[in-house]
């Protein structure tokens, strides 16, 4: 599990596959107000505050997206702080009222941290996922992003060979979109085989 600070008031877990199963947990299960949930998130926090500081009380607004084949990311975002007073009236497990939103992603990001990993995961991957995708650069690291209207055994390969040229990110389409830079927007696979193989 893996946590990051966006902002003041957000932050955003990567919870991995691996992380749910040794939980027992299921994607549908985030939806219910049952105690496994609870205690994950309750684990969440305390990490989020061991490692930013990051203390909440009062309204949260969780949203989940999950990643095919890869597993989920979390957003929190703290609302108003309680006036004291209503503190009183908050005991043990009420310190804070969740409000949670569940989204599935339709595509699987990958980053790199330089060029060539790219070129390796792409000719590994090319007789499984085909010549598709799109690449884009942002932050000084490379990112795939692919669709997943595919068989799930042949995602969960895929995945498989690009975790071993680079790492499952988080980070939106969109967000890549905006404020990266398009190197292919289109066929990015078979664009990297034919040019750099």
């Amino acid at each position: 599990m893996r946590v990051e600070r966006l902002s003041r008031d957000k932050i955003r877990f990567f919870l991995s596959l691996d992380d749910l199963m040794e939980r027992g947990i299921e994607k549908e299960d985030m939806w219910r107000d049952i105690p496994k949930v609870h205690e994950l998130f309750n684990d969440m926090m305390d990490q989020a505050y061991r490692e930013l500081g990051f203390e909440i009380s009062g309204p949260v607004a969780v949203e989940v997206f999950a990643l095919p084949a890869q597993g989920m990311v979390v957003v929190v975002t703290r609302g108003r702080t309680p006036h004291p007073a209503d503190l009183d009236e908050l005991e043990g497990d009420d310190m804070y009222e969740l409000e949670v939103t569940l989204e599935e992603s339709d595509q699987v990001v990958f980053q790199f941290h330089d060029f060539e990993d790219l070129v390796q995961a792409a000719v590994s991957v090319r007789h499984l996922l085909g010549a598709g995708g799109r690449v884009y650069a942002y932050r000084d690291r490379y990112f795939l992003v692919l669709d997943t209207d595919m068989e799930l055994n042949t995602l969960q390969q895929g995945i498989a060979v690009l975790t071993e040229f680079g790492e499952p990110s988080t980070m939106t389409e969109h967000v890549l979109a905006e404020y990266g830079k398009t190197i292919w927007n289109e066929d990015a696979i078979g664009r990297i085989i034919h040019y750099f193989s």
